[in-house]
């Protein structure tokens, strides 16, 4: 059965770490530990004392001072990897953790996850072909030597970097090595471990390399695991659950992420929040559990990106430039449909193109495949259209003839409401609002990416929560915007109520306004 040497990197919180040391070795497992140099001499001496009758824990030959994106995180990993392999000679993996991480799982099902396939877990992509580094530096980062860091010596890294440009210091790349690039957090055989360590003392230049690269940690492993393990042998995923925000910081983890941590396919994850004192305590129980069942649904990500990405909606800093170039008239009306439901109303309007010579446009900035007349090419895509909104609705009331149109819009498309409603022109908006059960939730959660076959019912009962907020919350956005002219049905209205709306907005008879309310099946899923 596989035991895991647990390597862990840490600067701070000695209680915690002591805590992590006891958990994880109480149920087999054991730990080298690197205590960060920089660091306090009597925190150190701390974790030392509490742990110093503990067989199943080791600590790095020396502390390294570690910064961050320097070779120096890499020569602190790799002088506890060298001390777990000399004191525990009967570890089968080594799993590289840090302090802020905690596991997810318990050892049981660790440790049959990893006696199920005989490979090494690490995220290695093609450095030049792949877009793992989405901003910053990219091959510089390994054609030029750095030997400050960016982020505590700024200047004198730039300034380094800049010279060495201007006299063409450019070096070349080890010839037999193909540079990978991933996630700082492996999981690695004794074998593979082993293999690296015998090539390092023979390859003292490729340790002088990897030295002055910038961000070492993302590519030192990641570059060997792929040149000395058959490709079959690598599972190209870290079994770390880690997010980062648009702006490049880790996630942390809170009190309330408790279940939605246990559903993701990790053993751990990164970074716990130093304040989530129920969420430590409750995850520190769970590694030496026994018959723990845990239900896969690994929405953790899509979850995060679907809240995230609400942000502060509709604000920023200036208007786009197609956005104030032109007016779609002030002799021009537009009607906007509004609903979350899409086929109630596609429905109205169907109804409302058989009752009147309105032109109709159903849900143009949300589907590709919306029939729409031809525009020279601007009505091709949903992206076409969206980028020039304004050029696109002159283009189609000249393409009809007409100073009125109506088109249905997403409510999560409020930006794109809120401009047309600045504009000079008539801009009326009518909102339907529906009722939404929890199968039909679940079924827009699928729509939207946020779940799929194998989530589970723990999994959804978390999300739907989220989703129904976020539906709500697009109503009330509507709601509390102050358009000059909103109109609302609901279902549940009673139908002289909502004749009277369509009456309004659509500016018909009461005899047509009766026929669009009473439109078959309108709020029928």
């Amino acid at each position: 059965m596989a035991k895991i040497a647990y390597v862990l990197l840490c600067h701070k919180d000695p209680d915690a770490i002591i805590a992590q040391a006891e958990r994880l070795t109480a149920a087999g497992d054991c730990l080298s530990i690197h205590f960060d140099g920089r660091a306090s001499d009597a925190q150190f001496s701390q974790i030392r004392q509490a742990l110093k009758d503990n067989p199943k824990v080791c600590f790095a030959k020396s502390r390294i001072k570690c910064g961050w994106g320097e070779w120096s995180l890499v020569e602190a990993t790799l002088q506890a990897l060298q001390a777990a392999v000399r004191q525990f000679g009967d570890a089968s993996h080594f799993y590289l953790i840090s302090g802020d991480c905690m596991a997810i799982k318990t050892a049981e099902y660790a440790h049959r996850l990893l006696d199920s396939q005989d490979c090494d877990y690490i995220e290695s992509f093609d450095f030049f072909k792949s877009d793992w580094i989405k901003t910053g530096m990219k091959e510089d980062r390994l054609f030029y030597r750095h030997f400050f860091n960016e982020r505590s010596q700024r200047r004198l890294f730039e300034g380094s970097y800049k010279l060495q440009q201007r006299l063409g210091l450019k070096r070349r790349l080890p010839e037999d090595l193909d540079i990978q690039i991933g996630s700082q957090w492996w999981c690695l055989r004794r074998n593979t471990v082993e293999a690296i360590l015998a090539f390092l003392k023979q390859r003292p230049d490729v340790i002088r390399f990897f030295r002055t690269t910038w961000i070492p940690d993302e590519t030192f492993f990641q570059t060997l695991v792929r040149h000395l393990v058959p490709k079959p042998e690598i599972n190209c995923r870290t079994l770390t659950f880690l997010m980062f925000s648009d702006y490049g910081m880790p996630v942390q983890f809170y009190n309330d992420h408790y279940d939605l941590l246990l559903g993701q396919d990790f053993l751990f994850a990164r970074k716990i929040s130093e304040d989530a004192a129920d969420l430590k305590s409750r995850l520190g129980a769970l590694y030496a559990a026994q018959g723990v069942d845990f239900q896969i649904s690994d929405e953790g990500r899509n979850l995060y990106k679907f809240l995230a990405e609400r942000g502060r909606v509709g604000l920023r800093f200036a208007p786009r430039f197609w956005e104030t170039e032109s007016t779609l008239g002030r002799e021009r009306e537009l009607l906007i449909v509004t609903c979350k439901k899409w086929h109630v109303a596609k429905r109205l309007l169907a109804q409302l193109q058989q009752l009147t010579d309105l032109p109709a446009l159903a849900y143009l900035f949300d589907e590709d495949d919306t029939a729409m007349p031809s525009l020279g090419g601007i009505e091709t895509s949903v992206a076409k259209r969206s980028r020039h909104r304004r050029a696109l609705m002159r283009m189609l009331f000249d393409s009809y003839g007409s100073n009125r149109l109506v088109i249905c819009v997403d409510p999560g498309s409020f930006e794109l409401m809120a401009d047309f409603c600045k504009d000079r022109a008539v801009t009326r908006v009518l909102q339907i609002e529906c009722s939404f059960d929890d199968s039909y939730l679940i079924g827009h959660a699928g729509r939207i990416g946020l779940a799929g076959p194998t989530t589970s019912a723990a999994a959804l009962e978390r999300l739907l929560p989220a989703v129904r907020n976020d539906i709500n919350h697009e109503r009330d956005r509507i709601r509390d915007a102050d358009f000059a002219d909103l109109s609302t049905i609901r279902e549940g209205d009673s139908e002289e109520q909502i004749t009277r709306q369509l009456g309004r907005f659509f500016a018909v008879s009461d005899d047509t306004a009766r026929a669009l309310a009473r439109t078959p099946h309108l709020f029928t899923d």
